[in-house]
């Protein structure tokens, strides 16, 4: 083994310099030696010419020394600043060995971002958000193949950036659902200190991606309501859809109300629909359940519905799993009922929504009934203190506008 000494001659005493690094590095020797810099940084050199840079300090009355780095794979003002920071640590009382240690441990446990995601997801999105599965396949589509191996804590606000101002042009509400569970997600692994920072806390979707939200106009005229019911009919649709479309019309319900109903939440003795607090929208600020009439008119409809259904799955709206319900309905359905017009009919139909139907059966409602009876029937809030002092269910109101909207729907589609 080399023997250790200190560097002798003229430059002993001087700083480290880039030159001094330059022509010191790789070159052999026959023996180690160190050179020392300011603030107890110091180089340590090998036989061989490797260089390192080391700091020299006291703590609890012994003196110690700790490997910063090795050059040129550190710079001499990378070892200076970084030789200042342990220096600080040290100062709070802190030995900048374990600090060092402590820094390489977290960084080794860093987790990529799609592990940071998919804990959040299990501890918390899964248990508090009833459309957790369509966040994480959004997740699963378009973020874990850019960014899910990342280290969560290191992707810079650009990065998403880029992501997200590509999505905006294509896919707005796409990227307004990454950025509103990606803000979730940050706040949730900053408290339980999992990553450090929020990239995007501060970016808006309307004023930092120019995405705007379109008040929703689309009304079905009668005519495009005979279409439509046409067109439920003969497509090709499973027909227990074909009875969800139906109903989502008639009741103007939305349609996550239908699709998680289940069988025991209709009561053909009492001619009761009741939605539960959980599967309704303002069920977490009311408390309360949605009460809706049925009419003799649509039993024959829930009760086929029911029927087509495993007799062991809970879900009057059943999906082929043992015990699952239909899945979240999004665009397919209209789409498909246009196609088939278009196919059919030779009819091109502008675009309608689920939400549309929801709209058309309001607008609807307003004929029928009292504004109020109108409001109740979608499960919308009333005015002011009218929502805090009026507890009445309107059970038969609702059901003689129920009664009243049947009849001019089956005088459209005949």
């Amino acid at each position: 083994m080399a023997k250790k000494t200190m560097y002798t001659g003229d430059d002993e005493f001087m700083a480290i310099t880039d030159t001094w690094l330059k022509s010191n590095s790789g070159k052999e020797r026959k023996t180690r030696g160190e050179k020392t810099d300011r603030d107890g940084l110091s180089v340590r050199a090998t036989a061989k010419g490797k260089l390192v840079f080391q700091m020299r300090y006291r703590y609890n009355g012994k003196a110690k020394r700790l490997d910063i780095g090795t050059y040129p794979f550190i710079s001499l003002k990378e070892a200076r600043q970084e030789n200042q920071r342990l220096k600080a640590q040290l100062e709070k009382g802190h030995d900048p060995k374990n600090i060092r240690i402590l820094e390489k441990q977290t960084n080794i446990e860093v987790e990529t971002f799609e592990e940071f995601f998919r804990t959040w997801y299990e501890k918390f999105c899964k248990k508090n958000k009833k459309h957790h599965f369509e966040i994480l396949r959004t997740y699963e589509l378009y973020v874990f193949p850019k960014l899910g191996k990342l280290p969560a804590d290191k992707i810079t606000l650009h990065t998403w950036m880029d992501l997200l101002e590509e999505l905006a042009e294509k896919l707005p509400s796409v990227a307004e659902r990454i950025l509103t569970n990606n803000k979730q997600a940050y706040k949730w692994g900053i408290k339980r200190q999992l990553v450090t920072s929020s990239p995007l806390a501060d970016i808006g979707s309307s004023t930092d991606l120019q995405i705007r939200r379109n008040v929703g106009t689309r009304v079905l005229s009668d005519d495009e309501i005979k279409l439509v019911w046409q067109a439920i009919d003969g497509s090709n649709t499973f027909f227990k859809m074909k009875i969800f479309l139906k109903l989502c019309l008639f009741y103007g319900c939305r349609n996550g109300e239908l699709r998680l109903a289940e069988k025991s939440h209709f009561d053909f003795d009492k001619m009761i629909w009741t939605v539960p607090i959980q599967n309704h929208k303002t069920g977490k600020f009311t408390k309360k359940p949605l009460i809706r009439p049925i009419i003799p008119e649509i039993i024959p409809m829930l009760e086929e519905a029911i029927l087509l259904n495993n007799n062991r799955n809970k879900y009057a709206f059943g999906s082929n799993k043992l015990n699952g319900s239909i899945t979240r309905i999004t665009t397919n359905y209209p789409y498909r009922l246009m196609h088939w017009l278009k196919q059919n009919k030779g009819v091109e139909m502008e675009h309608w929504s689920m939400h549309d139907l929801r709209r058309t059966a309001r607008t609807n409602f307003s004929t029928l009934t009292e504004p109020h009876i109108a409001e109740i029937m979608l499960a919308h809030k009333l005015p002011g203190s009218w929502q805090v002092y009026d507890h009445h269910d309107y059970l038969d109101e609702q059901a003689e506008a129920y009664r009243k909207w049947w009849d001019r729907l089956t005088k459209i589609v005949i």
